[in-house]
């Protein structure tokens, strides 16, 4: 682990252009990211965090087939979507880009073209599968069959999203092909590779041994797996006609597998912002000073911590990762997350719902965030951490201080009188938490950071109520002065403190406590900048005050400063706001129960004497009681048209007796009767089943009398 790094370098995964993006997605990667980001930014590191769409990978060619539309068109309509929503919610990236972009071509060229003339890849003729229908060779998620490892019959030739193994094509077990639905054959075609196998002791030292006790044990624990497991070969070109063109003779119509070319996009995209600054990109990436970070979700461990570490290696001249602090799944409302499915929450949508709520949503995303395991979200606790936490806590802390302020001393600080053992003891209180947060970021633990900054509103909070300043201002007025001014510096603190985690929230804050206007007191933070040779431009902050100011300082809101109004930082969210989200999603289930049922198989044929040996008749239920003692069976009188006679059937838990009295039926009559806990059953309800699972009457759509028979 690099200590006191003079810059770093942040990568978060770069998504496909081949949807938008949704909270999963944004817990996994994007908001943890930020958070350290804009957290080395208040303590004026020299950061570069880095991101892009990734538009080469085969999802686009498989989307662009599927809407009858070019890759272009399909990277081009979701590389807006995505970036306009990763600018509504804050994740303040040095610079964006585009695989598809020319710097990002040319770079990957280069970095190929490099390993290859110093003879790092091994060239081999082998056999791929084929789809002679469509005159193709299948990339790998062309191609679905079952999963040797667990069975699942929907997994891709790259990976069973069932079990999570990495898989070849050519592993699958009746492989078909999903462009035309025919099966695959085998045809020779030559590639190259990168030998894995060969970086076997040099990843074992690095990470086995060099980063045994500082990086994640999930991130950890996947990466020997795969060491111990055994290295092969990868291939890094295939045949596929939207790519990067293989940059040598004889590879034609080939191109760079997406897994080699989309992490050069952390390069490609670092030169891009050094162009526009006026920048060296080189220190970002070759400088041992530098620290080097990658955020991912746990899909991405492999690539990140063997592939690109190995393919680095191999180049020479970069510096390798100093950390690659993985997060699990984000699942929702108990199932896991899936675009195919719709299975989600788009942060589109979320913000035409929640208006102005983008922290509310980091809030609970970072709460709940899967940093070791799985972890579910659900509208009801996103609710519960809105309303009990932000609301109850943050705001009603910031709200009582600043209607008091202008309540008492009409927006200006008072000066404070002699303080308190209780004052001086706050105050202190106040001056650690930085170094407690910084301590939970650092070591990329954003759940235990957040809920450090949640007690500095709870610090405040506590001492309103202690001390009571409502109480106390009838009778000694001058001991309020130093309670408001001790209450005001917490929350001046906590409009820094806040900032890595809820943005829109520390810039509102600093609005209503009129931070802008204390340039000149605080030349602290500004000096700090100038002696890094930083700016407020380089650093995305426009801060009066640093991180370390408030550990270091004792007169964060000076006396005889203004501030402004009282505005609620947080709005209650409402049952039936909620409701509407959960039935949303309800509604999602049940289309999708829709789309996937599938008919039982077809009974072995049957001789048209069989049928007609059946006499089922329309019926009405007069009479529906439960059976005594027995959960599912409920005892009917049922006129046929021929008799009334009693049917005992197995719906009382789908059914109650008073809502299926008068309900028309078809009835199997000539049925042999049947005694069931001792009650004799004439007969047998018609029943089938709808698209969430549950009983339906079959009864006729038009009035037919009793009596009638179905022929």
């Amino acid at each position: 682990m690099i200590q006191d790094p003079k810059r770093y370098t942040i990568t978060a995964a770069l998504p496909y252009t081949n949807g938008p993006i949704h909270i999963g997605h944004l817990a996994g990667v994007y908001v943890p990211a930020d958070i350290y980001s804009r957290y080395l930014r208040l303590q004026g590191k020299d950061v570069a965090f880095i991101c892009g769409s990734d538009e080469h990978g085969v999802a686009i060619s498989m989307k662009a087939k599927k809407e009858g539309i070019t890759p272009q068109e399909v990277i081009d309509k979701y590389d807006g979507i995505i970036r306009k929503s990763f600018a509504d919610f804050g994740i303040s990236f040095n610079n964006y880009s585009r695989t598809s972009a020319k710097i990002h071509h040319d770079t990957a060229s280069e970095f190929f073209r490099t390993l290859y003339d110093k003879g790092d890849f091994i060239e081999e003729v082998t056999e791929q599968l084929y789809d002679a229908k469509a005159n193709q060779f299948l990339a790998d998620r062309f191609v679905v069959g079952t999963c040797p490892k667990c069975g699942n019959d929907g997994a891709y030739g790259d990976q069973c999203e069932n079990c999570g193994s990495t898989l070849n094509a050519t592993d699958l077990i009746n492989p078909k092909s999903t462009i035309t639905g025919e099966t695959p054959v085998l045809k020779s075609t030559k590639h190259w590779f990168l030998p894995l196998d060969r970086y076997d002791a040099f990843l074992r030292e690095w990470i086995l041994e060099g980063h045994k006790n500082d990086w994640k044990t999930n991130v950890y624990g996947q990466v020997k797996s795969w060491i111990d497991a055994g290295l092969e070969p990868r291939a890094v070109t295939r045949d596929l006609d939207w790519g990067i063109d293989v940059p040598v003779e004889g590879a034609e119509g080939k191109k760079l597998y997406v897994w080699f070319d989309a992490p050069i996009g952390y390069i490609s995209s670092t030169k891009e912002w050094a162009a526009r600054e006026g920048k060296d990109w080189e220190p970002y990436w070759k400088d041992q000073d530098t620290k080097l970070v990658h955020f991912i979700g746990k899909d991405n461990i492999v690539f990140h911590c063997i592939i690109f570490p190995a393919m680095l290696k191999a180049e020479g001249s970069y510096i390798l990762p100093d950390n690659v602090p993985a997060n699990e799944f984000l699942n929702l409302e108990g199932n896991k997350l899936s675009t195919s499915k719709n299975w989600a929450v788009w942060l589109h949508e979320y913000l035409e719902e929640f208006p102005d709520k983008q922290d509310v949503l980091r809030y609970a995303l970072t709460s709940n965030a899967p940093e070791t395991k799985d972890n579910d979200f659900t509208w009801k606790d996103f609710q519960a951490r809105n309303n009990n936490e932000l609301v109850a806590v943050f705001g009603n802390f910031i709200n009582r201080v600043v209607v008091l302020t202008n309540k008492y001393y009409d927006g200006v600080i008072p000066a404070p009188n002699e303080f308190t053992e209780v004052d001086e003891q706050t105050l202190a209180e106040l001056k650690a938490y930085p170094a407690v947060i910084s301590s939970s970021v650092e070591r990329y633990r954003f759940r235990e950071a957040l809920g450090e900054l949640m007690n500095v509103a709870r610090l405040g909070n506590k001492y309103l109520a202690d001390e009571e300043p409502w109480k106390v201002m009838k009778d000694n007025p001058e001991r309020v002065k130093t309670q408001m001014y001790v209450a005001l510096q917490i929350a001046a603190a906590l409009s820094v403190l806040a900032e890595p985690f809820l943005p829109f929230t520390a810039a509102k804050l600093s609005k209503i406590l009129n931070l802008g206007d204390l340039k000149e007191h605080f030349a602290g933070f500004s000096k700090f900048l100038k002696e890094k040779n930083r700016d407020a431009k380089d650093i995305f902050l426009d801060k009066t005050l640093g991180w370390n100011d408030i550990s270091e300082t004792s007169d964060l809101l000076p006396a005889g400063h203004k501030i402004g109004e009282a505005e609620l930082l947080f709005a209650k969210i409402e049952d039936e706001e909620i409701q509407k989200q959960i039935d949303k999603l309800e509604a999602t289930k049940t289309a999708n129960l829709a789309e996937n049922k599938q008919a039982e198989p077809q009974k072995d044929l049957i001789q048209f004497e069989d049928f007609a040996k059946m006499d089922i008749r329309i019926g009405t239920i007069l009479e529906a009681e439960k059976m005594p003692k027995a959960n599912k069976l409920l005892v009917l009188k049922v006129d046929t048209g021929i008799d009334v006679r009693t049917i005992v059937s197995g719906i009382a838990e789908s059914f109650s007796p008073e809502e299926i009295i008068g309900k028309r039926v078809s009835v199997l009559a000539n049925l042999a009767p049947r005694a069931l806990r001792g009650v004799e059953s004439q007969g047998m309800i018609l029943m089938t089943t709808n698209a969430e699972g549950k009983l339906v009457f079959v009864n006729p759509d038009a009035d037919a009398p009793n009596g009638a028979t179905v022929n």
